[in-house]
Order: C-alpha cells, then sequence, then structure tokens
C-alpha cells in the first residue's frame, strides 16, 4: 500500500465536475478503502465519481463495479 493517500492529485480530471460535498463524499468513500489495503486505479475513481455527479444512476455503477470485479477474477485466474 501506498503510504500516501493522493487520489485527487493522481486523477483531477475525475473530481472537476464534482461540487465541494460531493467530492467530499467520493474522497472520503475512497480514503477508507484504501486504509482497508485497497489499491485505487482509475477506473474504480470514475465510476465512483460518475455516480456522484449523476452521470450515472445506483444500478450502473453496480454493473460496472461486478464487470470490472469480472475481469479482475479472470486475470488473476490466468
Amino acid at each position: 500500500m501506498a503510504t500516501k493517500f493522493d487520489i485527487e492529485d493522481r486523477w483531477p480530471e475525475l473530481f472537476v465536475q464534482l461540487d465541494e460535498t460531493q467530492r467530499r463524499a467520493v474522497v472520503q468513500s475512497l480514503a477508507s478503502a484504501w486504509h482497508e489495503g485497497w489499491t485505487p486505479n482509475r477506473e474504480d475513481v470514475e465510476n465512483l465519481t460518475d455516480e456522484a455527479r449523476g452521470a450515472i444512476d445506483a444500478e450502473e455503477y453496480r454493473r460496472r463495479a461486478h464487470a470490472a470485479a469480472r475481469r479482475r477474477t479472470v486475470a488473476v485466474a490466468r
């Protein structure tokens, strides 16, 4: 795990369209997962910021998350 949580510095373009409340909620959610050992990746961050700003609904967010998890599972199994 990285020693510094720098998610907004890594992909600032994903946070531009969020208001302060949305940004704070996304960062807190991602930071919590990072503290549990998750390594940030652009796809997951983009999906969460898309959901937070209303570009996708919760159902689409879940669909994307499940699809990403399946791809990662297949990649690890190879």
